[in-house]
Order: C-alpha cells, then sequence, then structure tokens
C-alpha cells in the first residue's frame, strides 16, 4: 500500500540476533510443542530481496545496491473442539551492508481461547486498525519495523493479552501491553535514511520501568448496514517518537528518538455503497506537545470486469491532514493528496497493481508509488515497488529524500 513513507524520520530497536527470547516466550513455546506433532501445521516462506537505487547516496558510507534474504515460518495448532489454537510465527532477515536491518523478530507467538461471546488472546501479536490507503493514523498496537520497509506498513510483534468481548452491539477489544518496543531504523550503511542517521542506541523516553512497558488501549467496533466503525483509545508509551537534534561532545550533531506518554483517541468509518468505499480515519493525540489533531480520507471507485475483460479498475482519491508540524514530528502528510489507480486482472496468476501519486498542495513535493505482484506457478511469487521523490523544496522535510529513488524486487518461495 501507498503509505506513511516518512516513518523514516521515527525509529527504535528491533530483537537482534542472538538476543535472549523472554522467559514467557520460551514457556509458551515449549509447552505448546509437546503437543501430537501430527495436529500441527507448519507453513511459511523463504526469499530473497534486491534494493536498488537510482542515483549516487548523499552518505559516502552508503550503498547504491543492497540484497537481502529472509525467513518467515508459521507454526500453528488448534484443539479442544477448535475453541484453542497456538500460532508462532518467527521471522529473520539477513542484510548485505546494513547491519541494523539484519534482524530477527517474533512476530506471533499466540494462545488463544474463544468463547460464546468472548476471545482471548495472550503473547506476541500484529493487530490492524484502519480503513485507508495513504496513512493509517489509528494503527498504534503494534510499533513501525522501519528497516524492512519505509512505507511502515511492517511491524514488531507487541507482547500483549487481549480480550474481545462480543455482542450485539458490537466489539471490544481490552488490551495491556506488556512490553513496549522500539521502532527500528537503517544503520549507518543503510537507506533510507536521515543524516545524520537517527542515533537509536541513545533513545530516551518520558517515563521508564513498568511505566514504560505497560500500555493500555480499548476499541469498539461494529458493523451497522454499510457501515464500518471503530472508536478506540491508546494510553501509554508513544510509537512514533519526538525527534530531538543535539551535538555530542566533539561538536557533531545527533538525532535522539524521544518517546513521551500520550493519549490518543481515533475514529476509523468505512461505508461501502455498491462500487464505492468511502474511508476516514482521524485522531486525536495529547501528552507530545501541544494537542494536535489528524485525519485522512476519502473514497475508492471500483469498475468490475471492465468491458468484460475480467479486469478490476479501481479509482482511489484521499485527502491527509496533520497538525504534528509543531511538535518535533517533521510530518510531510500535512497537506496532502493522493490519488492512485488499482488494477486487479483476476487470473490465475493473482496479478494485481497499485500506481498512484502524493501532491504536497503546500510545497509541491511529489512521491510516486507503483506496487506489483503476481504469482509464479503454486509456490512462488515476485513483487515489485518503484519509489520516486521530486520538487520537494529545503524547507521539506521530504527534502532527505532527493537522492533515494529507488527499486525493489522480491521472489518468495511459499511452503
Amino acid at each position: 500500500m501507498i503509505s506513511g513513507w516518512l516513518g523514516l524520520f521515527f525509529g527504535c530497536r528491533g530483537t537482534r540476533p542472538g538476543m535472549s527470547v523472554s522467559g514467557l516466550s520460551l514457556t509458551m513455546l515449549l509447552l505448546f510443542l509437546s503437543g501430537p506433532v501430527a495436529a500441527w501445521e507448519f507453513s511459511g516462506k523463504i526469499g530473497v530481496e534486491d534494493l536498488g537505487f537510482f542515483h549516487a547516496p548523499l552518505d559516502p558510507r552508503q550503498h547504491s545496491n543492497y540484497v537481502s534474504g529472509v525467513v518467515e515460518t508459521e507454526l500453528y495448532h488448534e484443539w479442544d473442539e477448535g475453541t484453542q489454537s497456538f500460532a508462532f510465527v518467527p521471522f529473520f532477515r539477513y542484510s548485505q551492508h546494513d547491519d541494523r536491518r539484519t534482524h530477527f523478530d517474533i512476530r506471533e507467538l499466540t494462545w488463544m481461547k474463544v468463547a460464546r461471546y468472548w476471545e482471548l488472546r495472550v503473547g506476541f501479536r500484529k493487530v490492524f486498525w484502519g480503513v485507508t490507503e495513504g496513512l493509517h493514523l489509528v494503527d498504534i498496537i503494534n510499533q513501525t519495523d522501519l528497516v524492512e520497509n519505509n512505507d511502515t506498513e511492517e511491524k514488531l510483534g507487541q507482547p500483549m493479552i487481549n480480550l474481545a468481548l462480543i455482542h450485539d452491539w458490537g466489539t471490544l477489544d481490552l488490551f495491556l501491553l506488556t512490553g513496549f518496543r522500539e521502532r527500528t531504523f537503517p544503520g549507518v550503511e543503510g537507506r533510507l535514511r536521515t543524516i545524520p542517521e537517527i542515533d537509536q542506541d541513545s533513545a530516551r523516553f518520558e517515563k521508564q520501568g513498568v511505566q514504560r512497558h505497560l500500555n493500555y488501549a480499548i476499541r469498539w467496533s461494529h458493523a451497522i448496514g454499510d457501515w464500518d466503525l471503530g472508536f478506540s483509545h491508546f494510553y501509554g508509551t508513544g510509537r512514533t517518537p519526538s525527534i530531538v537534534p543535539e551535538f555530542d561532545e566533539n561538536g557533531v550533531l545527533r538525532l535522539i528518538p524521544y518517546y513521551p506518554q500520550i493519549n490518543q483517541t481515533g475514529l476509523d468509518v468505512q461505508m461501502t455503497k455498491g462500487s464505492w468505499l468511502w474511508k476516514l480515519e482521524a485522531i486525536l493525540r495529547s501528552g507530545q506537545g501541544p494537542t494536535f489533531a489528524a485525519a485522512t480520507g476519502g473514497f475508492e471507485y471500483t469498475l468490475f470486469d471492465l468491458f468484460e475483460t475480467g479486469l478490476d479498475l479501481g479509482f482511489v482519491v484521499e485527502y491527509m491532514y496533520s497538525g504534528a508540524s509543531q511538535v518535533n514530528l517533521p510530518t510531510i502528510f500535512q497537506d496532502d493528496f493522493l490519488t492512485a489507480l488499482r488494477f486487479g486482472f483476476n487470473d490465475v496468476q493473482s496479478t494485481e497493481i497499485l500506481a498512484g501519486v502524493i501532491f504536497d498542495r503546500t510545497s509541491n513535493a511529489r512521491f510516486y508509488n507503483i506496487e506489483a505482484s503476481r504469482r509464479l506457478g503454486d509456490s512462488f511469487t515476485v513483487d515489485l515497488e518503484v519509489r520516486l521523490f521530486t520538487g520537494a523544496p529545503k524547507s521539506d522535510p521530504a527534502y532527505f529524500f532527493r537522492q533515494e529513488d529507488h527499486v525493489r524486487a522480491q521472489l518468495n518461495y511459499h511452503f
């Protein structure tokens, strides 16, 4: 998806190779692996990626091409007539040049119990909230795994206890988030990044100890006719840090991530009417400087089976607004429009293409994005991304990306 590419300005550490899994995680894994082997389902993917840049880097320590490999597997087990289940999804990437991008993470390590009017989940999970294409403002449970992709779509696993109460009046999700994850950053040799790079090893926090790691969230969601509604609130250590510039003892400029305690109230709405999808996400955040609001909304209209060719053609238009520019959050999406075309070929190979542009109405900066995916045979998929940055003046945060036009190609084997 075309999404928060300015996430490069915000950061944290993920789990690095050699770091120990928490005692709770290891205990859960050993407990559930004691079940019959035949009852377990095993799947995953192995992939290779090539990331190439069209222009020379601004920092001579960076490179023009990066090759990496990824392994992501899933172990799943269900018992007690389907009312209990366990899932384990480890993830590892090895990256040429960028040691920050070489990292291991537990995307999921979850036990779930299902009853008639409630569901309980305990462990590491990924939870997604949001409806818009360009920017997911309300999606705040998981930390962004920024070294994976600058579109902010990839997330780190979040340890939590989640109780969902399911009734006719909607679903009420209660979250106790039991460990804070810092956002990952590209390393000194990596791209795309700020110059100087974010010094994630010097990250600072408003709260320490239990107050830093225990966060809370609640969300009500419900479908009423054509409407899908979500209303949420989060309190705890913010996932998006402010960036604090300072000079070290040698007079060298450093960019330090600072994680404050925030309150964020969010609303997400989607209305489906025939070929139309109307979407809105809005937030109100306090605690990170002055209270500010942000919103993104628009529509998607789809022409199905265009000229009886089997092609579905979707038109996406969204507007993005943010009042965060005054709180050390150098947000690009302050006054921006997104327009895109979505092609769904409905063929055996599941070919899809999304092409669009984000246009800054004030600074004239533009971000072009093309994403394509296709199956090859029964077990392989190929993904392609092309991202171009142009027109940003020196006063715009997007100016950091003036040399960062790139293409990303991925080949994955699924098993």
